[in-house]
């Protein structure tokens, strides 16, 4: 038997079955030589089509062809249109496309490529239309665009949809060519080829996108039943929901535009359409639940589909929507319960995490047992998921911390990698944390978990976490066993951390103390210097009978200082070298303020974001985070020394859009201090902007005094800059006010060929709108995981109850998301949902007053027969005062 070619031999440890790639071992030089077969006299049409795959696939490798070598080939390439052969020619347009030749090459087959848009053959016409719109200029576009716009009312579908999808394309880069194809562009959306329409009115979008008005009109027209095509259907559905965004709801009549639209999509005989308007009806923003309505119900019809797209495409759809409207979702309960088994594990993960998002309390436990047999039968990274959800789960029903601790616990000793068993091990962390309950058992399954942990991350973030919560339990004796096992057992860095741990329960259990001596002397002769040093450091503290000297040993074991370490850390981080020395007083004192935006213990990916979030801030680009924003204004030496950062707002516009000039401002609140930070962005190409300032003028209010601004010096276009603004208030005061706001900069025109500004310009000022401080600044929302707790653990003496009339309204639903908009708080424990038909109803609310003072609100509201609505307010605070200030909210 003749022996296989070097390239297909097979090694002995491949199997017989495999499979091999025909480009297997190709080199560009080989393949370079065989395109020399594209100049035969006689061409073998099936041969040069081979050569051609080839040269495609090195192409897509990532192969280059240095300039010589892609000119020979393009000359090659274009005697091949003297084939007729049609599968050659196709795989010529493709060929040249990939090339992209120089303009001093395109007129070599600009002719050829003109000829066959002339061709009585469609598939010339198509495929030519792509090529010449793809390789030439602007130009040669304008000689061509007679016979483009001829193409794109052709009655052929195949070269009608070729030329709408090369304007699509031309419109990036000559976009007034293509616009003058409007009328055309329009006749195509009503042809009756489904893909013509399709691609028509994506163009015809991506032509009027800009103008909001006209888009308007467009969706307007359309959603009136002249699309037939599913594809643009879709398409029309997501035009329909942009429109309905930017337009909002009538401010009279409560009304969506085009609301109507959508619902009736629900209704359409094809999959996709159905499905596309039930997304787009669950992301509309504010859909109250009788909006919601038919769209879970269209879902919940998909959830028992035979396809499993359809299965997927509904279980996603309402995990998202259980986020927001957990009760809107619980009808479909029964259905994803069956989900669970399903053979596409993706399904059964949404399916499950959903269920844990809109569950009850009764419904815990027989989840659990589901969930038990499910988890071995998927990855990592589906496990990680439905940990996430368990922990919200229990966070949510604190009373069921037992059941969902111990299945932690017990998919923690199964096998795993380190992503997966930390998330475990972090959400066992925030149970201990935020239900004190929890402690004791938390503990215990962290001990049995360490026993074989294979990760040393993990086993000295528990050491750690035994150290300081271990002896604060009735019986701190049982953990020193588990603790200095991993002396013995571990590596060095896990021995330290055990070493560090045993002195803490030396430090606090007096009695354990000798004990704990006498296990660190063993750790004296440890092979490792730190484990030794550690030990060494100990021992000098601890031996010291004298009370003061183990008030100084608990004060250093347990970092008991003025200043969070955390909070220095970041701060640190933070600080860059200025004139202005770094001040210790500066950093803040309370750790909650890193602790509600860190809730849960970063991932990799999440460090990493947070990473490139401080980078952005440093950088005038901070994002609407409340780390982002402390390090921004820290970095600036006119703010530092206001003290710690208590809130920052979402960003407030002061322009209208598609102005010259957008202004946004960001209110960051301090004990004594405001400062406005107004993100302005230059739209204008022809204008460079200098010395930017914001003028505020308080036009309501007497409690302000300007302190600082700091101006932007150059604001190109297109490049966002900030524009800072300081204003002194009393200590601790609830200052309310109003503010006026001008724009001030000096003009330089701009030559838009060059980018050169010219040397002289102009002063010119720019009016924006007026800016309110209001009570609701100074509220921090930071919810609680008990709220009876909570409310119970504050003063009765300080609570205050009144009741409200708040006049007639559609539903409850929408005095309760009236009132909670103005008072701006966290809302608990999912109760600002309202059951449909309810007649009564108690939303939750707590949150944290300016001075780091805890409010909760109890907020009961009722409906009687004539839709009028009574709203009965208790609030407890820890200061009397704040409560007065909550009802003075709502009376203002």
């Amino acid at each position: 038997m003749a022996s296989l070619p070097p390239a297909l031999k097979k090694d002995d440890d491949i199997d017989d079955d495999s499979e091999y790639s025909p480009f297997y071992g190709i080199e560009k030089s080989a393949v370079l030589q065989e395109a020399r077969c594209f100049n035969d006299r006689e061409l073998d049409a099936r041969r040069c089509a081979q050569v051609i795959t080839k040269l495609l696939y090195l192409i897509n490798q990532g192969e280059t062809f240095t300039k010589n070598e892609a000119t020979e080939v393009f000359f090659a390439t274009t005697k091949l249109f003297q084939s007729r052969d049609i599968g050659l020619r196709r795989m010529v347009y493709i060929m040249i496309k990939e090339i992209s030749p120089s303009s001093d090459e395109v007129i070599i087959v600009t002719s050829s490529l003109m000829k066959d848009m002339n061709s009585k053959t469609d598939l010339y016409r198509a495929n030519a239309i792509r090529v010449l719109c793809r390789i030439t200029d602007g130009g040669l576009l304008g000689q061509i665009e007679r016979y483009l716009k001829q193409a794109v009312v052709d009655k052929n579908p195949v070269v009608s949809s070729a030329a709408l999808v090369s304007g699509i394309h031309l419109l990036q880069s000559n976009p007034e060519i293509v616009k003058r194809w409007s009328n055309e562009v329009q006749e195509a959306v009503q042809s009756k080829a489904p893909l013509v329409q399709f691609h028509g009115l994506a163009l015809l979008h991506q032509i009027r996108q800009n103008d909001r008005l006209a888009l308007s009109k467009l969706v307007s027209g359309l959603t009136r039943g002249t699309v037939r095509s599913p594809l643009a259907q879709c398409l029309l559905i997501r035009y329909t929901s942009q429109v309905i965004s930017e337009s909002g709801p009538n401010s009279q009549t409560g009304d969506r535009p085009f609301y109507d639209f959508l619902e009736s999509c629900l209704r359409h005989k094809t999959d996709m359409v159905i499905f596309e308007a039930a997304r787009a009806i669950t992301e509309l923003s504010g859909v109250t639940a009788r909006e919601l309505t038919p769209a879970i119900t269209v879902l919940q019809l998909f959830l028992s589909s035979s396809k499993p797209v359809l299965r997927f495409a509904a279980v996603r759809t309402l995990n998202k929507v259980a986020q927001t409207h957990p009760l809107a979702v619980a009808n479909c309960n029964v259905d994803m319960e069956s989900l669970i088994s399903d053979q596409n594990r993706s399904i059964a993960t949404l399916a499950i995490t959903t269920l844990l998002k809109t569950g009850n309390e009764s419904s815990v436990d027989r989840l659990m047992k589901q969930i038990t047999n499910f988890m071995s039968d998927i990855a990592d990274e589906f496990k990680i998921v439905v940990v996430e959800a368990i922990r919200s789960l229990c966070l949510k029903f604190p009373q069921k911390y037992r059941a969902l601790m111990n299945f932690l616990s017990n998919i923690l000793r199964e096998e795993g990698g380190f992503d997966y068993k930390k998330s475990i091990v972090d959400s066992i962390l925030i149970l201990i944390r935020e239900i004190p309950d929890a402690k004791e058992s938390g503990l215990s399954h962290l001990c049995e978990f360490i026993e074989d942990c294979e990760f040393t991350y993990l086993s000295t973030q528990i050491l750690h976490l035994l150290g300081n919560e271990g002896p604060k339990t009735a019986d701190p004796s049982k953990y020193i066993r588990y603790v200095y096992n991993r002396v013995i057992l571990e590596n060095a860095t896990v021995r330290a951390s055990a070493v560090s741990a045993l002195a803490r329960f030396g430090a606090v259990v007096e009695g354990l103390r000798p004990r704990i001596l006498i296990l660190l002397r063993r750790c004296l002769y440890d092979n490792d210097d730190e484990v030794r040093d550690r030990a060494t450091l100990y021992l000098s503290l601890l031996s010291d009978e004298l009370e003061a000297a183990q008030d100084e040993a608990k004060a250093f074991l347990f970092q008991d200082l003025d200043v969070p370490l955390e909070n220095l850390e970041k701060s640190l981080q933070s600080y860059e070298p200025t004139d202005r020395a770094f001040d210790l007083a500066a950093v803040p004192r309370d750790v909650k303020a890193h602790q509600q935006v860190e809730k849960k213990a970063p991932t990799g990916k999440e460090k990493k974001a947070a990473k490139d979030a401080s980078q952005k801030a440093a950088e005038g680009k901070a994002s609407n985070t409340f780390e982002a924003y402390e390090k921004l204004l820290n970095s600036i030496p006119q703010f530092a020394g206001f003290g710690k950062l208590f809130k920052s707002s979402t960003p407030v516009e002061l322009t209208e859009a598609e102005t010259e000039y957008a202004v946004n401002v960001v209110k960051h609140v301090y004990p004594g201090h405001i400062v406005f930070q107004f993100n302005c962005t230059n739209t204008i190409a022809e204008q460079l902007l200098e010395n930017v300032n914001i003028v505020m003028d308080l036009v309501e209010g007497e409690d302000f005094t300007q302190a600082a601004s700091k101006p932007l010096a150059s604001m190109p276009c297109g490049v966002p800059g900030q524009v800072f603004v300081a204003f002194e208030k009393p200590e601790g005061a609830c200052s309310l006010g109003r503010f006026s706001n001008t724009m001030r900069f000096y003009v330089k025109e701009v030559d838009p060929s060059t980018g050169d500004a010219d040397d002289t310009g102009y002063e010119d000022e720019y009016q924006l709108e007026d800016l309110e401080i209001t009570a609701p600044d100074y509220i921090l929302k930071e919810g609680v995981s008990n709220f009876r707790n909570a409310w119970e653990s504050l003063d009765s003496e300080s609570e205050r109850v009144d009741e409200y009339s708040l006049g007639a309204r559609e539903n409850l639903q929408d005095a309760v998301q009236a009132v909670t908009t103005i008072l701006g708080m966290q809302i608990c424990e999912a109760t600002d949902v309202v059951p449909n038909n309810a007649r009564s109803h108690t939303c939750l609310l707590a949150g944290r007053f300016l001075g780091d003072t805890q409010v909760l609100v109890r907020l009961s509201v009722g409906i009687d027969s004539q839709k009028q609505v009574a709203m009965k307010l208790a609030v407890r605070a820890e200061d009397i005062a704040v409560s007065d200030i909550i009802h003075d909210i709502i009376n203002s």
